[in-house]
C-alpha cells in the first residue's frame, strides 16, 4: 500500500511539473497575429484617410489598415447585409443612426469626428455668372449634378437646400444624379453639366472646378462625420485604437489640411 501510495504521489508531481512547463512555454511563445482593419468610409474622406494610414500603422505593431470608400448609404447597406468591416465613418448622421438602431455598432464608440461645408461648383472654364443656389432655378442652368438623395448624404443636404429655398420643382428636371460625392465632382469636371453641389473638401482636391457659392448653414442639417466601431469587428481593440488615433493631433492636422473642421 505504501509503495503504491508513493508511486501515485510521484506520478502526480510529475504531471503537475509537465503541466506547469507546458503553461509556461505556451505563454512565452504566444505571438499576437498580424491584424488588418477594414475601414468603411465616406468617399470624401479618401485623401485624408490614405494620408493618415501610414502614420497609424507606424504607431501600432502588427496592425494594418484597408479602406472601403463609397457613398455612406451604400456602405450602411453593406454593413446591414453582413459585409465585414471594423470601423464605419459616415458623411451623415442618418446612416450611423440607422446602424445604431439595429444594434450593429458599439454605442459608446459613436461620436462626431468632423464637419464640412456644402458648396456650389461649376467647371473651371465656365462663363456662368451664378453666385447663389437660388439661381439654379434659372432657365440658363440646364443640368445640375447632385448626389442621389436616397443613399448619398451630400444629396440629402442638397435636397434640404432646394426645399428650404422653395426651388425643388424648378430644379428637379435638371438633376443628374451621382452615386457618391466624387462621382458628382467628376461630372462637373467633365463639363457635361452647368453646375454641381459637393462638399468644400471635394472642390479643394480638383483644379478643374471652381466654387461659385457656399450654402448658408441654416438651409440644411449640420454636416457631420460620425465614426463608430462595429459590433461584428473581430479586432475591436485595434479598431478602438484606430478611432482614438483619428482624434490625435497628427490626424487632426491632416484633416484640417484637406479642409475639414474638427467636430467639437
Amino acid at each position: 500500500m505504501k509503495i503504491r501510495h508513493i508511486s501515485s504521489l510521484i506520478g502526480s508531481l510529475i504531471a503537475m511539473s509537465i503541466s506547469s512547463c507546458s503553461s509556461s512555454t505556451s505563454n512565452t511563445v504566444t505571438v499576437k497575429p498580424n491584424t488588418t482593419l477594414l475601414v468603411s468610409a465616406a468617399a470624401s474622406l479618401k485623401e485624408s484617410l490614405l494620408e493618415i494610414k501610414p502614420l497609424f500603422e507606424q504607431s501600432q505593431k502588427n496592425v494594418s489598415v484597408n479602406h472601403n470608400f463609397g457613398a455612406s448609404g451604400s456602405l450602411e447597406q453593406q454593413i446591414e447585409n453582413g459585409a465585414p468591416a471594423d470601423v464605419f465613418v459616415s458623411a451623415g448622421k442618418r446612416q450611423m443612426d440607422a446602424l445604431q438602431k439595429k444594434e450593429l455598432i458599439i454605442t459608446n464608440t459613436n461620436r462626431n469626428l468632423l464637419t464640412n461645408t456644402l458648396v456650389l461648383i461649376v467647371p473651371k472654364n465656365s462663363t456662368s455668372s451664378i453666385t447663389k443656389f437660388e439661381q439654379l432655378a434659372s432657365s440658363n442652368i440646364k443640368k445640375i449634378a447632385v448626389g442621389e438623395p436616397k443613399s448619398v448624404p451630400v444629396g440629402q443636404y442638397t435636397e434640404e437646400v432646394f426645399k428650404n429655398l422653395k426651388i425643388s420643382q424648378q430644379v428637379q428636371p435638371k438633376l443628374v444624379l451621382g452615386n457618391n460625392v466624387r462621382n458628382v465632382l467628376s461630372v462637373v469636371e467633365s463639363g457635361n453639366v452647368d453646375a454641381g453641389i459637393v462638399y468644400s473638401t471635394d472642390a479643394q482636391v480638383s483644379n478643374q472646378v471652381k466654387i461659385a457659392a457656399v450654402a448658408p448653414e441654416n438651409l440644411h442639417s449640420p454636416i457631420v462625420y460620425p465614426i463608430a466601431v462595429l459590433k461584428n469587428s473581430k479586432n475591436s481593440q485595434a479598431a478602438i485604437d484606430y478611432e482614438q488615433f483619428l482624434a490625435s493631433d497628427a490626424a487632426s492636422n491632416i484633416f484640417k489640411k484637406h479642409g475639414f473642421v474638427i467636430a467639437k
